[in-house]
């Protein structure tokens, strides 16, 4: 095929493709600006994302945690919690969170305690040193987020947790709230 009879057969193409464009954005013009917004704010969100799974990293690496055990560990901070709790607050399948809470026992942050109402189940609490080495990591990861915040007007910082946690509530799966973790002293 010459180049010519090649232009000739893809202009029509194109210009279908163009005029369908068209027609989509006369017909849906609020959802282009819609979507538009929505990949702005998506992009935002995996960018946050990244940064606060370094933010654990940075916090965990200090104390020999992976950002996962952080998690873990801010999230029993409000007391024992059941492997399916956890394997939704956290994400994780059966088998990923067994080998995660099997870690983090081992090293006696955890004990897997019986459930009181399904004898064939067991929830997971935080030991002592669990509960110390969970407000250290928790307070850390604060100051963290914090200094990231610092060049933010309060006003903005109080819209932006406003909008952060109606996200949160419309979420699919929730994670444990902020009043589960332990207070900054």
């Amino acid at each position: 095929m010459t180049s010519e009879q090649t232009a000739r057969t893809a202009a029509p193409a194109s210009a279908s493709t163009a005029t369908a464009m068209a027609t989509a954005e006369r017909a849906e013009p609020a959802a282009s600006a819609v979507d538009a917004g929505a990949a702005g704010l998506a992009s935002a969100l995996v960018r946050l994302t990244h940064t606060l799974q370094h933010v654990l990293a940075e916090a965990g690496r200090g104390h020999g945690l992976t950002p996962q055990q952080v998690q873990l560990l801010c999230a029993l901070s409000s007391g024992a919690v059941g492997m399916s709790e956890l394997s939704r607050w956290l994400r994780l399948g059966k088998s990923g969170l067994t080998g995660l809470v099997d870690r983090v026992e081992r090293r006696g942050l955890v004990a897997r305690t019986p459930d009181a109402d399904d004898g064939r189940a067991c929830r997971i609490a935080l030991t002592a040193a669990g509960e110390e080495l969970a407000g250290r990591a928790h307070a850390e990861v604060t100051a963290r987020i914090a200094a990231m915040a610092a060049g933010v007007a309060a006003g903005e910082r109080a819209a932006l947790t406003a909008a952060v946690n109606s996200l949160l509530d419309n979420a699919p799966c929730q994670s444990p709230s902020p009043e589960a973790w332990p207070e900054q002293a």
